[in-house]
């Protein structure tokens, strides 16, 4: 967590940032990457958010450019343009990312479904597929957890936390983490958030290959999408529907679902600076 404090003495903004570590079979065997999540709170006495924002980012990079950090991300921005310019002064470049979420509120979401999904559906009930919400304690919360564990183990962007992490989030109000069963083996899961009459879908793993013809993932996402409509919340937000490439199956996977996509910023900080220009002249030029 960084934070900003002012000549008093009080503090008048903070950022979030979550570094993660990944191992490797090759040299140099270990690496950190840095994701920085919004622009950070301020308090209302706050009138240049950009400039706290751009100090950040400084210090932040500053901090990780000797400790083996690969890349730094940043996500979910209030605006496009958000700091465009400061972000450029500090060696960043912005990628088109796709957002999507799904309209709960205006009609009831198996109708946005095509029927080729609700067929599935249908076929995951009549063989004996159910959803349950996962309880802080007990075995069930630790089978979620190796389930995302191997579902992600060759997906480096993405880091599953401790176990230790999703126990704190079982408790909360603000959470639940869903457990798609057969004769009592979780073959599917997801965590979700709830808040602000929104909720937001954060981790998606399933066993899709092991028991296809159960239709895990998508007898998920559906249990979230009902449950999130049933308790009154107006949308659902994907907090991660892949990476930006034209043809993306976790990204038209989620699109069957009726949910309707939004391009934003996502900006990257490499820290070789050559590949960082590559990669910003492909992306961007």
């Amino acid at each position: 967590m960084a934070l900003a404090i002012d000549g008093q003495g009080h503090i008048v903004a903070h950022l979030l940032a979550v570094v993660s570590y990944h191992h490797l079979l090759l040299p140099p065997f270990t690496y950190s990457h840095c994701h920085i999540y919004g622009e950070g709170v301020y308090t209302p006495e706050v009138e240049n958010k950009e400039a706290i924002f751009s100090l950040f980012v400084k210090a932040i990079t500053a901090e990780l450019t000797h400790k083996l950090c690969l890349f730094i991300e940043i996500s979910d921005l209030s605006s496009k343009m958000f700091g465009y310019g400061k972000l450029r002064e500090n060696g960043f470049f912005p990628i088109q990312w796709q957002k999507i979420h799904n309209s709960l509120h205006s009609k009831h979401p198996y109708e946005r479904l095509p029927q080729k999904l609700r067929d599935k559906i249908a076929v995951a009930e009549q063989r004996g597929v159910k959803v349950e919400t996962i309880k802080p304690d007990g075995k069930e919360l630790q089978q979620a957890v190796k389930l995302m564990r191997h579902y992600f183990r060759l997906k480096p962007r993405r880091t599953v936390r401790s176990c230790k992490l999703f126990e704190n989030l079982a408790t909360s109000k603000h959470c639940k983490i869903f457990a798609t069963k057969y004769r009592n083996r979780i073959i599917g899961t997801c965590v979700c958030f709830f808040f602000g009459g929104n909720a937001y879908m954060w981790q998606l793993a399933s066993r899709r290959k092991s028991f296809m013809m159960l239709y895990p993932a998508t007898y998920t996402v559906w249990s979230a999408l009902k449950y999130a409509h049933e308790h009154g919340y107006a949308h659902m937000y994907f907090l991660d529907a892949g990476l930006p490439f034209k043809r993306n199956p976790m990204r038209e996977f989620i699109l069957n679902f009726g949910g309707k996509q939004v391009s934003e910023y996502r900006w990257f900080r490499i820290q070789f600076p050559w590949i960082g220009r590559l990669m910003d002249w492909f992306y961007n030029e």
